[in-house]
């Protein structure tokens, strides 16, 4: 079967023939651990819609950003990455440092309940935003 090449690929290409390396654009989401432990007990999949609702937000808000726009015209290459914050003050400081510092991110509360309970970045390159993310580990 014949695949259509994507032009992020073909862009890649491009950057390759010149010796540059291609941007890799990818979506980070952190998203708090704390509730899926006990008091709070949320089954996996309540944490899995938290974090798709404030990824699909994040994109909605940011879809005329180049980078958003670059992401999206090649699904298959999408990357995403998923950290672990402890708790709510740990995801609400981390809101507001990339507040101070301009990253554009969707800080998700989940509704009536108005709990934070994940933050989504624009697809950024991840040397843009590394720095600001670099004490969180992999979901688990």
């Amino acid at each position: 079967m014949h695949r259509a090449v994507g032009p992020a690929f073909l862009w890649g290409r491009k950057m390759a023939a010149s010796g540059a390396e291609p941007q890799i654009l990818v979506q980070y989401l952190v998203l708090r651990k704390d509730l899926s432990q006990t008091p709070f007990s949320w089954p996996a999949g309540a944490l899995v819609a938290q974090a798709c609702h404030a990824a699909t937000a994040a994109l909605h808000i940011h879809r005329d950003h180049p980078h958003t726009a670059a992401y999206l015209r090649d699904l298959e290459r999408m990357r995403k990455v998923v950290l672990e914050a402890p708790d709510e003050t740990t995801l609400k400081l981390l809101a507001e440092t990339l507040q101070e510092k301009n990253i554009d991110h969707k800080l998700w509360l989940e509704q009536p309940e108005n709990i934070p309970t994940c933050i989504a970045l624009r697809p950024y390159p991840k040397e843009e935003v590394g720095r600001y993310l670099k004490k969180f580990r992999l979901f688990k």
